[in-house]
């Protein structure tokens, strides 16, 4: 009877863990810039967006708990410009392990400076697929897409079709709701609509590809064969550049190198002189914001 009784109970763990939520998130409310007495606001939103974030079930897919996508949100409170209303900017990263080792891999990082949203210690964060309830739940929602697109992109190529899809039927909802930023293309040329129409463009289905090959044919095999892996990371920057020509100034494309510019150094400074120098000229060319992390590429 006993032994039964174990079998169950492991049955059951095991069924919960395959149906564990996607996301492991951390979130940080930075509010010093605001000045406003009921310093407990912030702190229940920090909690509210906590638990939307990592209670939710955000697709169909199974997820053990040990699968789940390590994420952040630091949300950087800048104004109030009335009660209950809030202006911040907002760094959003997700990781990934490499195989068989402990390290993280960064695979998105973007920083949103367009958050205009509404606020109270009452208020419940409620969120329904294909409607809209907030522009707060809205952002958090298309965020939680767009990190569980990328994850899914770089285990499978093109994988992560299905959550874009979600991100974009968010900002085509969201948009057509009042006057908040950061959903419409002539707003800026680095906001929420022009990372998801990146990722969405067939001129940049090579990029996703890319994501795929540089994750599972160069990071995951960097410990065991460096070299085979510093190769296919070249080709996917080879492919990346040639993007660049074609569309300069992407969105998506400064967010990869946002993420990535110290992983690449640090993959390429133990290279052989050759590959050094391929790696520099790419980066160089297609990142000058981070020349200076790649300067150390010619270091012999």
């Amino acid at each position: 009877m006993l032994k039964k009784v174990l079998v169950l109970l492991l049955c059951c763990v095991a069924a919960w863990s395959a149906k564990a939520q996607e996301l492991q998130c951390d979130v940080v409310v930075n509010s010093e810039q605001v000045q406003y007495t009921d310093r407990q606001l912030f702190k229940d939103m920090q909690t509210r967006i906590f638990e939307f974030m990592n209670n939710r079930r955000w697709t169909n897919q199974p997820y053990r708990t040990s699968e789940r996508i390590k994420c952040r949100l630091l949300i950087n409170l800048t104004e109030m410009p009335e009660i209950g209303v809030f202006k911040a900017n907002v760094q959003v990263l997700s990781v990934r392990p490499a195989y068989g080792t402990a390290y993280e891999s960064t695979l998105f990082s973007f920083i949103d400076k367009d958050w205009t949203f509404q606020f109270s210690n009452a208020q419940q964060l409620e969120y329904a697929d294909n409607g809209y309830t907030s522009n707060l739940t809205s952002m958090l929602a298309f965020y939680a897409y767009m990190m569980i697109g990328m994850d899914n992109d770089s285990f499978g190529k093109l994988g992560g079709a299905a959550a874009f899809d979600q991100a974009r039927s968010i900002l085509n909802v969201a948009s057509s709701q009042g006057s908040y930023p950061g959903w419409k293309p002539f707003e800026d040329n680095r906001n929420r609509y022009w990372m998801i129409d990146n990722l969405q463009d067939p001129q940049f289905q090579s990029f996703r590809e890319g994501i795929y090959i540089m994750h599972r044919q160069g990071i995951d095999i960097m410990a065991e064969d460096p070299e085979k892996a510093r190769k296919s990371v070249l080709d996917v920057l080879a492919n990346v550049q040639r993007l660049q020509q074609q569309k300069p100034g992407a969105a998506i494309l400064r967010s990869f190198f946002d993420a990535k510019a110290d992983e690449l150094t640090n993959m390429f400074k133990t290279a052989a002189p050759a590959e050094k120098q391929q790696a520099y000229s790419i980066l160089s060319q297609v990142d000058p914001t981070n020349n200076s992390k790649y300067e150390v590429l010619l270091q012999r």
